[in-house]
This record gives structure tokens, C-alpha cells and sequence, in this order.
């Protein structure tokens, strides 16, 4: 157990795990399993910042996005780029996987993540300047985003028979990690209740996730072919940003 929890943070932080891990079946569904749990953290470190910080809304809300960034490592904002890259080249399937490889980012890429980062403190300072924002949004939103991403991982069949997206694949347990995904999602959503929140909007988010999970995997079938590290992340970037988009507009 504690070795797919050090997989996860070695893998989806910037916490240096200088350890050289065995990825067998347990720690791999372990590692998957851990990740919502890891997002729920980055969002406590977050909302602990944006409780003590005496700033302009903007100004939070750029702070706010860059705390996820920096704990990431900027992951999963990558794999946006290089999917924007691959998808906007508007070629075949075999092209865009070698866009997806290639570590250097093109102009759609570039001007995806420019509209995403810009997009999301925007949409962050009308939810602060609303007085909408709670501690608690900035843990469950990027904790639900990332069991979104999991469940995603889990219905989509891989890309191709390479790169981590296949490697990870084939060593998971699918019926454990389901079921784990699944209760996290869950415990996201009661959550949402805890905080005296009307139940309507957690069912509303619930939908929104599901819906978007296997919209998301039309779409990468696609596209792509299936699922890929890319691809994943760029579903969570996506995902929290939807899930932010709820809030300002139901809340």
C-alpha cells in the first residue's frame, strides 16, 4: 500500500521520491487509487494559502492557479498542450501520437494553454469578487477532477501499445480500482453536502463528471485512438475547469 502511495507522489508531484519502486499490480492500482487523494491535499495547501492571503481577487486567483501548477509540476497542463498540438494539426492518428511525443510544444499549444491559464483565473476572480469561493471548493473540485481522470483512464482502452498510458494498463487490478474510484467519487460528493451545499448541485456534479468522462472517451477513440498520458491529463485541467464553471454559474 504505502508503496503506491509513494509511486503516486513520485509520479503526479514534485515531491522527490529518490527511491527506485517495484510497479507491480498493487502498487500501480494503489498509485491510481491515490491520486484523487492527492489532489483533495494540493487543494488544502491551496485554500490554507488563499485563507491567509489579503490580495486583489485577481491577484488570488493567479496565486490559486499557481500553487497547482508548482505541487503538479505542471503535469497535467503538458499533456493539454501537446493534446491541443496533436488534435489542432488536424492530422492522422499516427501523426498526432508523434506530436504527442514530441516534448517540445508547438503554436496551438501555446495558445491553448495561454486561453486555459487565462481562463481559469478569470473565471477564479469572478468567483472570489462574487463571494462564491470556499475553502472547501479547493479541495473537492481538484479531488473530484482527478477521480474523474481515473475513471476516465479506467473505461478507455489504450491508444497504443506503447508509452505509459499501456505500460500502467496492463498493471492495475480494473475491479479494485473501479470500486475505489468510485467510493471517491462518492466521498467527494457527500462532501459537497457536508458543506451545507443544496444536493442538487452534487448531483448536478456527479452527472457533469460521468458525462464527461465518456464524452471524453468518444472523443479520444476518436482522435487518438483510445487513452494516453496526454490525454489524461488534459482531462483533469478540463475537468476542474467545468467543475469551477458549476459553481459560478449554479452557486
Amino acid at each position: 500500500m504505502m508503496r503506491g502511495v509513494l509511486l503516486a507522489l513520485q509520479f503526479f508531484t514534485i515531491i522527490p521520491i529518490n527511491k527506485e519502486l517495484n510497479m507491480n499490480r498493487d502498487s500501480v492500482t494503489m498509485m491510481f487509487a491515490t491520486l484523487p487523494w492527492i489532489g483533495g491535499a494540493f487543494g488544502l495547501i491551496t485554500s490554507i494559502v488563499w485563507l491567509y492571503l489579503d490580495a486583489s481577487p485577481l491577484f488570488i486567483a493567479f496565486t490559486i492557479v499557481l500553487i497547482g501548477i508548482v505541487l503538479s509540476g505542471g503535469l497535467h497542463l503538458d499533456g493539454f498542450a501537446d493534446t491541443s498540438d496533436a488534435f489542432f494539426s488536424y492530422r492522422n492518428k499516427d501523426k498526432r501520437h508523434e506530436i504527442l511525443e514530441d516534448p517540445r510544444i508547438g503554436a496551438f499549444g501555446t495558445m491553448a494553454l495561454l486561453f486555459l491559464i487565462v481562463g481559469k483565473i478569470v473565471l477564479l476572480a469572478e468567483i472570489i469578487t462574487q463571494n462564491g469561493m470556499k475553502w472547501e471548493w479547493l479541495v473537492v473540485i481538484s479531488f473530484l477532477a482527478r477521480a474523474g481522470m481515473v475513471y476516465y483512464f479506467l473505461i478507455t482502452p489504450q491508444a497504443k501499445d506503447k508509452g505509459l498510458a499501456a505500460f500502467f494498463k496492463k498493471r492495475y487490478d480494473h475491479r479494485m480500482l473501479l470500486t475505489a474510484t468510485l467510493v471517491s467519487i462518492a466521498i467527494g460528493l457527500g462532501f459537497i453536502g457536508i458543506i451545507g451545499v443544496d444536493m442538487l448541485f452534487a448531483v448536478t456534479t456527479l452527472l457533469a463528471l460521468f458525462i464527461c468522462a465518456h464524452a471524453y472517451k468518444r472523443w479520444t477513440k476518436k482522435h487518438f485512438g483510445g487513452v494516453t498520458g496526454d490525454v489524461s491529463g488534459a482531462f483533469v485541467e478540463g475537468m476542474e475547469v467545468i467543475l469551477w464553471l458549476l459553481i459560478f454559474v449554479l452557486l
